[in-house]
């Protein structure tokens, strides 16, 4: 499942993004915007992905089922918004190194992409080397990994 979010500075691709991946087979769940507003707020976008795909990750720690996928200006702010969510791992990321390193061995499970700075034809390249790369499992991952675990259930 990819649960998609968008503010209206990454609607429209957000729309594109959401044909994409439909017409691979994959599952999507579209958490909004359902229309393009310039008076709305990134961080509510960001949130709702993020609370989702946090509790899938709570009950299986580096889950791969649930992944989320942002789209705003810049990335940063959903981003940050995201991160404030327990067991997500949000990343910006904006070429196919960045997403391949950020699965490998950051297990992240949210993606953040810039609606200004990406094209539609990079972020489908992007999302699709961040999709199929798989989390490595090496100990030193898992290790740094759990000590943000334990972190949040401070």
């Amino acid at each position: 499942m990819i649960i998609l979010g968008a503010d209206h500075g990454g609607y429209e691709l957000k729309e594109k993004i959401k044909e994409h991946l439909s017409g691979k087979g994959m599952p999507i769940m579209d958490e909004g915007a359902h229309s393009l507003d310039p008076k709305d707020d990134y961080s509510p976008f960001a949130l709702n992905v993020a609370k989702k795909v946090g509790a899938a990750e709570e009950k299986k720690i580096f889950q791969d089922d649930v992944k989320g996928i942002l789209i705003c200006r810049s990335a940063a702010g959903m981003v940050i918004a995201a991160n404030k969510v327990k067991g997500v791992r949000a990343v910006a990321a904006f070429d196919l190194e960045t997403a391949r390193h950020s699965r490998e061995h950051n297990a992240s499970n949210v993606l953040a992409i810039s609606g200004d700075r990406t094209s539609e034809a990079d972020a489908f390249k992007i999302i699709d080397q961040w999709i199929s790369t798989p989390f490595s499992h090496d100990k030193r991952h898992e290790r740094r990994l759990k000590i943000i675990y334990q972190f949040e259930s401070t």
